[in-house]
């Protein structure tokens, strides 16, 4: 890929006939907030280095195993790695969500009332965020997805394809540092457009933009990529 410098952050026109052409191929996404913040937590923990498969059928056999959150907390640690062992590096996860709920119970005000983090439907995004962030294991992407799809509000993940598709679009600085990453994809993401830019983008990343290989031959973004090849 050529290499690119991004001196300023892209212009509304630009964003706006990026978001048309990656329309036309992938239309607008439709998904309604689901409102279940623990469960999304726990999902993008377990969606990390595996595919939407393995990832959904962790989670299920997570479900399955357990009836509340409560249970998943207080379970042995094996007991969790099984269950959610088809989602890959198992050991790991299970820990980091058992020290997820964890840290949630300590800071409940009621530690008699259920696992909950309902109240963030009406808190601000940054105390949102905050919170998520100060958990065991959570950065800005995972915070992104739980503020983004259960409330609907305004945040954007930037996974890596998101990240390297923007890099090369020249909408994302050239860094791999993801608070810097968030911080502009959020700056230029038109407000109420959250959700299609951030799915639009990661499917051009899975579909075309490839790490290795991309397609730049049928990629519908070519005439606006500073980084196309030949």
């Amino acid at each position: 890929m050529r290499a690119q410098q991004r001196a300023a952050p892209p212009s509304r026109a630009r964003v706006k006939r990026i978001r048309a052409a990656l329309r036309s191929v992938y239309g607008t996404p439709t998904m309604a907030p689901h409102g279940d913040p623990l469960a999304e937590l726990v999902l993008t923990v377990l969606s990390q280095s595996t595919n939407d498969r393995n990832r959904d059928i962790a989670f299920l056999r997570l479900r399955e195993r357990f009836a509340s959150w409560e249970q998943v907390r207080d379970a042995p640690l094996h007991c969790v790695e099984e269950a959610i062992r088809p989602g890959g590096i198992s050991k790991v996860k299970s820990a980091r969500i058992k020290a997820i709920l964890a840290a949630i119970s300590e800071r409940a005000r009621d530690a008699s009332e259920p696992l909950s983090l309902e109240w963030m439907r009406s808190a601000s995004v940054p105390e949102g965020r905050a919170f998520l962030t100060s958990l065991p294991g959570i950065g800005r992407k995972t915070a992104a997805c739980v503020l983004l799809f259960s409330f609907g509000l305004r945040d954007v993940p930037v996974d890596t394809h998101v990240g390297r598709v923007g890099r090369r679009l020249g909408l994302l600085p050239d860094t791999n540092v993801f608070d810097r990453l968030h911080e502009a994809m959020l700056a230029l993401t038109p407000t109420g457009a959250e959700l299609e830019l951030h799915v639009n983008l990661l499917r051009h990343g899975r579909r075309t933009c490839h790490a290795r290989a991309p397609d730049c031959g049928g990629c519908v973004l070519r005439r606006m990529c500073p980084s196309r090849l030949p």
